[in-house]
């Protein structure tokens, strides 16, 4: 299709609450295993260590491919590709919902989360791309936000829908709506006139860019994840950092001045561009806070997956809430200003879940309240950064800029629950590794789950580290007042 053909196209309500069906069958559906992980755990009979990364890995995969897609949708077509995408979702929801218990279910279960990873990779980065192509001005802006309400509202309501649903249905039954959501979604944006970019010489797959930088983020997901059960000066453990340095330099020489590189270092010249996204890697790491409150809260507290969820009903409230309030304050201020509110509410949010030396009931009302303000902050921070993004886009590379962007949202969700997991299953797993606590905070009530208590404050601290790291990256980079050319 050409040029003028797409543009005569305009977005319609149809095709965007479409988008958002796909959005949501990944960032809700898939993303209620950070708080149902041990009865799945439980039920298909794996291990615990199995099921972090089946829970992971899923980000992994999207990060992993979402750029490599999303530079392939502006060539073949980004309709055809957001289709793909919800092919993906069902296949995978129905593996993850069909998986049998014993060893065959883990290998149901990983091909699940793959494949649902893979559907993220090919909705959301053509999905953005349609939005920057068919909306415009104030219209494009409220199609970011509706879509952010499907990303940021659908991670919001995870951890209480899944919850409820494990605890009154099964959980299998949530892969399933999934699927059914997913078909229902292709159908609503079957029909829509495709999108490609104008090809400029001819496109070579950038297959040595894609290897290498899939065996340094498996190699790092690896690490992080088992790194403590190796022992972190193991042979294993160095040998997988080898791998990461390794791979890690080759991509950035197979990528550096090659004009078919799936990362197209050149966009990151932009620092607007480049803010939005170093900040969205690092903001989305702190998911990982919702999985270490959600095992505290289970294996220390003792209370039902069920119970853990509802402690979160505040943050999807409040997300959906306040999305448009996001919106509004990009309007009025530009993105600098509401993307920094955004981050030091979440540093409030964190500082106020760190304090695990507290009963369970102050704690739980803490986690209520924490959760609320997680909500507010994320919803403050999404339209104003992924506007930034989009708009500092140029119009060839949308779909591979989108995905870049989006990249840094799973991988970041993806190595925040990973790190966030891994501090806490190696401190929970010994009484006495850090008891030195002990004499700076005094640990109130039950004295028997203080390893939990302990590990959920250092890995809350952790998550805490990555947030400053994003305030001082949106400084750096985000210029103040609203942006040229609006």
């Amino acid at each position: 299709m050409n040029q003028s053909a797409t543009t005569a196209y305009r977005g319609t309500d149809k095709l965007l609450y479409g988008i958002i069906l796909g959005v949501l069958a990944f960032w809700l559906f898939a993303q209620t295993t950070l708080n149902i992980a041990p009865a799945m755990a439980a039920d298909l009979g794996v291990e615990q260590s199995f099921m972090n990364n089946a829970v992971s890995i899923t980000a992994l995969f999207s990060g992993i491919f979402i750029v490599v897609v999303g530079g392939l949708a502006d060539r073949i077509g980004r309709v055809k590709t957001v289709t793909w995408g919800f092919m993906f979702s069902i296949v995978g929801s129905l593996l993850v919902g069909l998986a049998p218990s014993g060893e065959l279910g883990g290998l149901f279960l990983m091909l699940g989360r793959i494949s649902q990873g893979l559907s993220g990779a090919f909705i959301m980065p053509a999905s953005l791309a349609l939005v920057k192509e068919y909306w415009d001005g104030a219209e494009r802006q409220r199609a970011i936000s509706l879509w952010s309400m499907g990303s940021w509202g659908g991670s919001g309501f995870a951890a209480l829908f899944g919850g409820l649903m494990a605890q009154n249905v099964g959980w299998r039954w949530i892969f399933i709506i999934a699927a059914l959501v997913s078909v229902v979604g292709m159908l609503m944006v079957r029909g829509t006139p495709e999108s490609k970019a104008e090809v400029k010489g001819n496109y070579k797959f950038d297959f040595k860019g894609v290897i290498t930088f899939m065996v340094a983020m498996v190699s790092l997901q690896v690490l992080a994840t088992q790194g403590s059960q190796f022992g972190w000066t193991s042979p294993q453990s160095l040998g997988l950092l080898l791998v990461v340095v390794v791979f890690g330099a080759l991509f950035f020489k197979v990528e550096a001045g090659n004009p078919n590189a799936f990362v197209q270092f050149r966009l990151f010249r932009n620092s607007t561009y480049t803010g939005a996204t170093i900040s969205n890697l690092l903001l989305n790491a702190t998911a990982g806070i919702i999985i270490v409150a959600m095992l505290v809260l289970q294996q220390g507290g003792g209370i039902s997956a069920q119970e853990a969820g509802l402690l979160t009903l505040g943050y999807a409230i409040s997300i959906l809430a306040f999305i448009r309030v996001g919106e509004k304050l990009l309007q009025r201020f530009g993105p600098r200003q509401p993307m920094l509110w955004g981050c030091f509410i979440v540093g409030l949010v964190i500082l106020l879940l760190m304090p695990t030396n507290l009963m369970l009931g102050s704690y739980k009302i803490l986690s209520v309240i924490a959760f609320t303000l997680f909500g507010v902050g994320l919803a403050f921070y999404a339209t104003p950064s992924t506007d930034a993004a989009l708009s500092n886009l140029p119009a060839d590379q949308s779909g591979a800029g989108a995905g870049i962007y989006k990249m840094a949202s799973s991988l970041g969700a993806s190595f925040g629950v990973a790190i966030a997991s891994a501090v806490y299953t190696a401190i929970a797993g010994d009484n006495g590794s850090v008891l030195w606590l002990e004499g700076v905070i005094t640990f109130v009530g039950n004295q028997e789950n203080l390893a939990y208590r302990e590990a959920a404050f250092f890995a809350q601290l952790t998550m805490l580290v990555m947030l400053v790291v994003a305030v001082f990256s949106i400084i750096l980079t985000i210029p103040k007042g609203k942006p040229s050319g609006r």
